[in-house]
């Protein structure tokens, strides 16, 4: 009897258990180059095997982790196998998947083309395969995909160095990027804020330097102002990650940025800066320079060190030695640097940055690593034809690049730093552009006039997500950073593995099969805002990404989110916020215009401290521009804003600091209110240099902004106009 049961349970779960999608291409991200739907069904039973060639174990052994099945060395006795196999005269990331009735073979022109098999056919199971819940035996639709990267370079840049990512973070990005088919993590180790790889010659660098705060040689920044920040990786845990890496056919390329961007480098290490004395009144002391003397011989040596232990500990060909937005100031007031200028026959302080790149690109060579560099390190006439230039600034500087026949990684930040803000009132940066997942698959080396010989140089695409504001997000119930980079690098391997697309198509794969997946990973990924229109007394919500559109009342169960089904009668249509959530995924708010809009109420700006020249208070007061003051903030200075006549809102945001990042700001301090310009109330504590206040009962005459902090790591406090949203009717 219990033999009986257990059979018609089997036969249940095999008749239950979901099917591939049957569109050949079976939503796969990215697209393959063919794929050919055939008759018939693969059951994928406790019993099937994965057998392997004698050097694919590591891929075998990684498929199992989604496939709890019993992995062993390919023979000829392989019929209802699942087979991975290399094929010489396939391309290198190339392979061919062929299910049939009797079994799938994987054959791959390298362990990183049997990978991307791998990948497809993962995403050919049922999504469910992803959480490590999904129970066998699966039926996979018949199919052959014959498919192969357009680019050798499927790249993102990780920004450990801002914000501290723990091991086992990195190792989850990096799992996640796998699925994608991106093959270079371009991981950020050192920056004026951190230095996070451990160097066994010079073991202060990491154990100093990888840690900001009050009592650290480096200055908080970014967030954490009250407390030791951070951590670094020691070399046997990044051996781990690299280890860990290599299974899923990613290169690690590690970055150390230099000669600028090297604050950390200096605090820790005071003697590489020039030979000058800084005036550091206005920073209250602090030196806040950042850059490499380029004269200094024992700069050389301890770079030497540096690139020595970082080439025996990456396998990868490359070493990122930076070379962006370099100070040259710096240079400009050193009296050795002055007198290498002179003997060099030098004119111009930008050519300082080419010899120092050329002599850092010597060593690296020494050491058997070619180097990679930001498209600034490429602009003069001594960098070797072997370096790799990333060109993040523009599409020009990429096409410039290549025209000098570097090889090129595209990545100008409008369309490829996914640390900018995804629409005007979210967080994140805006330098660059504000765009969504449209813009990056939207992008084509053709219609941005590439000749076809800049094409021949472009070795691929890169990704970025720069962490300024990724720390003062760490708090959230929800992981930033993946909000900010998904379904952004699902366009991101679009264009790279495949050369881009249509969106309506893409976007089809994506939504319909991909979002899924996505929501099986567990990524908080971000989903369109849902469109809010209201006519005829109706407020109406819609979604096309498949979610379950929520809504808030203001004023009425704050904070209680109820189900929207069907049009909400009102006559204060501004009051209902609307968002879309997925699973884990979710969109911003949405709402009506009048919802979101602010006034500008007129006020005079006063401080206790003097305003910049460049910078003046008159720009708050306009609202035109940002003020800045002349000395970071002491305990006890104060900015006051003055209303012309008591501003009645809901909601009034003041902010020291920049928008995009909480930097130059005061790191503690509070907010008083007055009613009417002569007494004050504390109403809040800042949180990272802003203040909130909520629902005033009674018109706002005057906000005063109290710092109980001195300094903040920089020169100068920013100024921001409030942000006052009017009460809503």
């Amino acid at each position: 009897m219990a033999k009986i049961f257990l059979s018609i349970l089997s036969l249940l779960m095999l008749s239950t258990a979901s099917a591939s999608a049957t569109t050949p291409d079976g939503g796969i991200v990215p697209r393959p180059r063919h794929a050919e739907l055939r008759d018939g069904v693969f059951t994928i039973l406790t019993t099937t095997q994965i057998t392997h060639y004698s050097d694919l174990r590591p891929s075998a052994c990684y498929l199992a982790e989604y496939l709890p099945l019993q992995v062993r060395q390919y023979n000829a006795d392989s019929r209802g196998d699942i087979v991975l196999r290399i094929d010489k005269n396939l391309e290198k990331e190339g392979y061919i998947l062929d299910i049939s009735p009797e079994g799938i073979t994987i054959d791959g022109g390298s362990a990183g083309g049997v990978h991307n098999g791998i990948v497809t056919l993962l995403q050919l199971l049922p999504a469910k395969i992803y959480s490590g819940r999904q129970h066998l035996p699966i039926k996979i639709a018949c199919r052959r995909i014959e498919d192969a990267p357009r680019y050798a370079y499927r790249g993102f840049m990780l920004d450990v160095a801002r914000t501290w990512m723990e091991a086992d973070e990195v190792k989850l990005f990096i799992e996640r990027l796998s699925h994608h088919k991106i093959n270079k993590l371009h991981l950020h180790l050192a920056d004026d804020e951190a230095w996070r790889i451990e160097i066994l010659t010079h073991p202060e660098l990491a154990q100093k330097g990888g840690f900001r705060g009050p009592e650290e040689v480096v200055a908080a920044r970014y967030g954490a102002f009250d407390r030791r920040y951070g951590g670094y990786y020691t070399q046997d845990q990044m051996r781990e990650i690299i280890k860990f890496a290599a299974a899923r056919n990613i290169e690690i390329i590690p970055e150390i940025d230099l000669p600028g961007h090297s604050h950390t480098l200096a605090r820790v290490r005071p003697e590489i800066l020039c030979r000058y004395t800084p005036d550091t009144n206005a920073s209250l002391g602090y030196d806040t320079r950042d850059l490499l003397c380029v004269s200094r011989e024992e700069n050389y040596a301890l770079l030497e060190d540096v690139i020595a232990e970082l080439a025996a500990l990456f396998p990868s060909e490359y070493l990122h030695i930076g070379g962006d937005e370099v100070i040259t100031s710096q240079w400009q007031r050193c009296p050795d640097c002055q007198a290498l200028m002179r003997r060099k026959g030098m004119s111009k302080p930008t050519e300082l940055q080419h010899y120092f790149t050329a002599r850092v690109s010597a060593i690296a060579a020494r050491y058997g690593k070619r180097v990679g560099v930001w498209n600034e390190a490429s602009e003069g006439s001594t960098l070797s034809k072997d370096a790799l230039v990333y060109g993040w600034k523009d599409v020009a500087t990429c096409r410039k690049a290549a025209a000098k026949g570097f090889e090129t990684v595209v990545m100008p930040g409008a369309w490829f730093y996914f640390d900018m803000r995804q629409s005007a009132d979210e967080a994140g940066h805006d330098w660059a552009a504000i765009f969504d997942v449209k813009k990056p698959l939207s992008f084509s080396l053709q219609a941005q006039g590439f000749t076809a010989e800049e094409m021949q140089n472009v070795a691929g695409f890169e990704g970025a997500f720069f962490s300024e504001v990724y720390l003062s997000h760490r708090d959230y119930d929800y992981n930033y950073i993946y909000h900010l980079t998904y379904p952004r690098i699902c366009a991101l391997s679009e264009v790279a593995w495949a050369g881009g697309g249509s969106w309506e198509e893409f976007y089809s794969r994506l939504r319909d099969s991909h979002y899924g997946r996505m929501e099986a990973m567990g990524i908080e990924f971000r989903l369109f805002p849902p469109k809010v229109s209201y006519s005829d007394g109706q407020l109406t919500a819609s979604s096309s990404d498949g979610g379950t559109i929520y809504y808030t009342i203001d004023g009425e169960n704050q904070g209680e989110h109820h189900i929207y089904t069907s049009p909400i009668k009102t006559t204060t249509p501004a009051r209902y916020a609307f968002h879309t959530r997925r699973g884990p995924a979710f969109s911003p708010e949405a709402g009506v215009k009048e919802r979101f809009s602010q006034i500008r109420p007129k006020f005079t700006l006063t401080s206790s401290m003097t305003e910049s020249e460049r910078y003046k208070f008159s720009g708050v007061e306009s609202y035109s521009r940002v003020g800045r003051t002349t000395r970071a903030g002491k305990q006890g200075d104060w900015i006051l804003y003055t209303f012309d006549e008591a501003v009645k809102c809901r909601r009034m945001l003041i902010r020291t600091g920049n928008v995009q990042t909480p930097r130059y700001l005061f790191e503690a301090g509070y907010l008083e209110v007055s009613h009417d310009g002569k007494n004050f109330t504390r109403v809040c504590d800042l949180d990272h240099g802003c203040g909130l206040i909520e629902n005033p009962t009674q018109p706002i005459k005057a906000v005063r902004v109290v710092c109980t902090q001195s300094g903040n790591g920089a020169r100068f406090v920013t100024v921001q106009s409030p942000k006052v949203w009017p009460i809503l009717k």
